[in-house]
Parts: structure tokens; sequence; C-alpha cells
């Protein structure tokens, strides 16, 4: 994703330990992993209302604005759409109903731990969680950790409502992607000033969006309306669709087969780029589900990670690319992870 605001980079990594009974500061999942939920035609939309959109002042959506039964979007201009504006038309009633049902699918599914209502200074695992008190507000840094997955699933299901601080901030590491997680609300949200926010919300009622935020998802309210509060001057009020340039990753194995306690050397190739900068970050190395260890990418997109710890036997060895922001003149381009084929790598004994 092509992130320009240096708001995203104000995260600070808080992580404490697990305490009994509500999950508090550093959690891990508890269930199999989850599927994504399946978005349809709300995919390609930022914004999507059931009666109206108004926006004030300077604000910038990246992807389209749908409206159904309504008709109502007002405030662009001065704000910007890089997309089309659909009201009261079979393309937003589409969009419209595939955002219920995946509000459905996502409030449907059962909650694995009941975690703390204050997220800020979290560190969560991928999973599906619930509020003790119904509530979910963010007032710092939320960091959402995929362990290594980049296909991690993230729901949090909210009874009342959703609220973000002033400049608080969501960060993902270790392969999360905005498109995999989602804030279920069964009534508002609302979004602080300069806060910046990830992932798709899906909410039954009203949605705000404060001056300056800085947002990287969807935010869809099937029952009511969205309203926006934009800058008096640059840089504007921002919510985009995620579009994070791809990647594919391979890896290789040499020497392939090897002996026992020989060492052998992993290489990871990272293909993909934009404005002619190359991925960059880590890449993390692994046999099966097990980490083997982990290595940033050169100025060549290219890890490799060297061991003499492997068992005899046949190895299912995968490389997968994690990401860590690029910088591209005064801004950061953040890569779509990627996980490479899987390669076989035999061990034999020694001589």
């Amino acid at each position: 994703m092509v992130d320009l605001s240096p708001r995203s980079w104000l995260s600070v990594a808080l992580t404490g330990v697990l305490a009994m009974g509500t999950l508090t500061a550093s959690t891990r999942s508890a269930t199999a992993r989850q599927d994504r939920v399946d978005l349809g035609r709300a995919e390609e939309s930022a914004l999507i209302a059931k009666l109206a959109v108004n926006s004030a002042d300077l604000t910038r959506i990246a992807g389209d604005i749908d409206v159904s039964p309504g008709t109502i979007v007002t405030g662009f201009p001065p704000g910007e759409v890089l997309g089309e504006i659909n009201t009261g038309n079979a393309v937003a009633a589409e969009a419209m109903e595939h955002a219920a049902a995946a509000y459905h699918d996502a409030t449907g599914r059962p909650a694995n731990g009941t975690i703390s209502p204050q997220l800020g200074g979290l560190t969560v695992a991928p999973g599906v969680y619930e509020s003790p008190r119904g509530f979910f507000q963010i007032n710092g840094t939320l960091t959402l950790d995929a362990e290594g997955d980049p296909d991690a699933v993230f729901i949090f299901q909210a009874d009342t409502e959703l609220n973000t601080a002033r400049v608080s901030n969501i960060d993902l590491v270790n392969g999360a992607q905005e498109d995999n997680v989602f804030w279920v609300v069964r009534n508002t949200v609302n979004l602080g000033p300069l806060s910046t926010f990830r992932g798709n919300i899906l909410a039954r009622n009203g949605i705000t969006v404060d001056e300056g935020v800085a947002m990287y998802g969807r935010a869809i309210s099937l029952h009511t309306s969205i309203s926006l509060t934009g800058t008096a001057t640059e840089p504007t009020t921002h919510i985009s669709v995620p579009n994070r340039p791809p990647t594919t990753t391979s890896v290789t194995s040499s020497p392939n087969p090897s002996r026992l306690h020989e060492p052998v050397t992993f290489t990871a190739v990272v293909q993909g780029g934009y404005d002619g900068v190359r991925p960059g970050g880590e890449v993390l190395f692994k046999d099966g589900s097990t980490v083997l260890g982990s290595a940033l990418l050169n100025d060549s997109a290219v890890a490799r990670f060297t061991t003499a710890e492997l068992t005899r036997g046949v190895h299912s060895i995968t490389a997968v690319y994690l990401d860590g922001g690029s910088a591209v003149n005064e801004a950061w381009v953040y890569f779509e992870p990627s996980e490479s084929p899987a390669v076989e790598h035999q061990v034999l004994n020694r001589r």
C-alpha cells in the first residue's frame, strides 16, 4: 500500500503480558485459522452507506462511494473521489447487498477470546475477539501481529461502539494486511482527529470520521450514514481502499540434498516494485509451520539464511515475505506480503 501519511509511522509497539481472565496486553489466538470475510462487490468501495455520505472541507477518497437505497452524497468537491460515485442504482445496491452479507458472516463467527475494550498498547494475534463491555476504543497504538501468515484474519466484534482517540494508530506487523482486518460494530463508530486506522469497518449505524484521519480499508454503514470532516489545508482527511503493490516470493536451498549437520543456505527472492523501488523488509524461512529463522532483503530484494540444524529426512521449506515499508522519496510504500511455493529439502545421513 502506498502510504503518504507520516502519522502512520508514529507507532510504538507496546507489548505486555497475558493476564488471567480477560486478555489484556498480548494475545494469542486459540482457534483454527479463520477464512477471510468475503466482501464481494464491496471490495471496490471505500465508503458504503444506506442513506448518505456527507463530507466537509478537504477529503480524499481512493475508491468508490456507494449509497443505497439513499441518493445523498455531498461535499465533492471540495473533496476528491478517485473512483466512482454510485447512488440509488444497481451498482450501489449490489455493493450494499454484499456488505450486508459480509456483516452477517463476521458477526456470526464465534469469538475465541474476550479482550480488553481498551486496545491501545496491545499486541494481538489472529483470531475473533469480543469485548466484555461491548465496545472497543483505541488510545495509543494497537499492534496486529500476523505471526508470519500473510492470510491471517483479525475480527473484532463490538456490541455497541468503536472509538479511536486523537493521534491513535493501528500498526500491522509480521505479514498482517488491512484487507484481512474486520471491525464489526452493532452500533456507531467514531474515528478521532489525526488517527491512523487500518481495516474494514462494518457498522450497523453511523460512522463519523474526524479531521485529519488516515484510514486504509473500507467504512460501511448498513443502516444510516457516514460523515467526514476534512482539513482546511493539505494533508487531507484520507480514506483509501488498500492498494499495496503485489509481490511474489520464491525460495531455493543449497546444497540439496545435504548431509546431517551440513550448513544449508536458503535463498529467497522477492519480485515486485513501485516507482523503481524494490521491496524491502524481512523474510521468514519456515520448515512446515516451524520458523527456522529470518533475514532482511538486500538492495536486490534477495534474502539468505543458513542453518546446520536440520534433522534427517525431507523438509518442506517456504519463505514468507513480511514487508517492512520501503522509502520512496519522502513517503513510504508498503508492499503486499507473500509466501513462496514449498521446496522439498532432503537431509541424508552423514557420510
